[in-house]
């Protein structure tokens, strides 16, 4: 039996949340094609007969520009220090430029055994797989590199087995029904942010914070959610709710829709937004939405 832990590096928007949900088998962690997606650390659980991997998902790097984008970055580089296997995760569509070699050698600098999943195969020229890879071992990343689409599928048995190889020996860390170590009720809100994140353009999404405030399974089986969406103007806040609330309706039914599949149950769901001034810059606000201590 091998198992342990393998933290899921890269910059934002590389495919690492997608390629956690399809390696797992299930939606542990929110998608959407925009960077600050992932906020927290969440862990997905892969469990075999002779296997568990604990994927560690954190939050895209890139620069930190608030209070809230420091913490993100503080998350990922803890991360990447105590676990057994680095799991680096490149945007190949996005081709290789030195700044991601530069990232991809300090992880592998570390001294922890590292892959490197080379995504999104599946939207570009197969002929440049073969030069990305020759510049990733140019640059000292002797890593071995896995060209995969989560999308398609592809590749990700060869993916989970080379990790496999890199697992020292040990029992499970979880049982073996366990798929995540986040509750309904975290996910509930994330998955508000996801649908936020994908109906509305530029800055407004990244200003939001989703706080569940009533979480309650009524004795029929259907769940009564109430929640906040918390964003930092009230500009925003106006274009959140929309014209006579329509923004704000659409995406509450987008929303439900992904949760009542989630919980495998009907859910009646109401969505309020509140305005909470620059949030992201606030120790004090930073801890009363969730996202902990720096």
């Amino acid at each position: 039996m091998r198992s342990g832990t393998v933290a899921v590096i890269g910059r934002a928007n590389a495919g690492k949340s997608t390629l956690i949900n399809v390696m797992v088998g299930e939606k542990v962690a929110i998608v959407s094609p925009k960077p600050q997606t992932t906020r927290d650390r969440i862990l997905g659980v892969l469990t075999r007969e002779d296997r568990q991997i604990v994927f560690v998902d954190t939050p895209g790097v890139y620069l930190s520009r608030n209070e809230l984008t420091k913490r993100m970055m503080k998350t990922t580089e803890t991360t990447s220090t105590e676990v057994d296997v680095i799991l680096f995760v490149h945007d190949g569509h996005a081709g290789v430029k030195d700044e991601d070699l530069e990232l991809a050698k300090k992880y592998f600098d570390l001294g922890i055994p590292m892959l490197v999943a080379y995504t999104k195969i599946d939207i570009m020229p197969k002929e440049k797989i073969p030069e990305d890879a020759k510049a990733f071992s140019e640059a000292g990343v002797e890593a071995d590199l896995y060209p995969v689409s989560a999308r398609k599928g592809k590749n990700i048995s060869a993916l989970e087995q080379g990790i496999y190889g890199l697992l020292p020996e040990g029992d499970k860390l979880f049982q073996e029904d366990v798929v995540s170590d986040r509750s309904e009720r975290f996910m509930i809100a994330e998955l508000m942010r996801e649908k936020i994140l994908l109906k509305y353009d530029e800055e407004i999404p990244h200003g939001v914070a989703v706080v569940v405030n009533t979480f309650k399974r009524r004795e029929n089986g259907t769940y009564e959610i109430n929640l906040d969406i918390v964003c930092e103007k009230q500009n925003h806040k106006a274009i959140l709710i929309g014209k006579q609330g329509r923004a704000l309706k659409e995406t509450a039914s987008f929303a439900r829709k992904d949760m009542e599949k989630f919980l495998d149950a009907k859910v009646f769901l109401t969505a309020y937004v509140r305005v909470r001034e620059d949030w992201r810059d606030s120790a004090g606000l930073l801890k009363e939405l969730g996202y902990g201590d720096a």
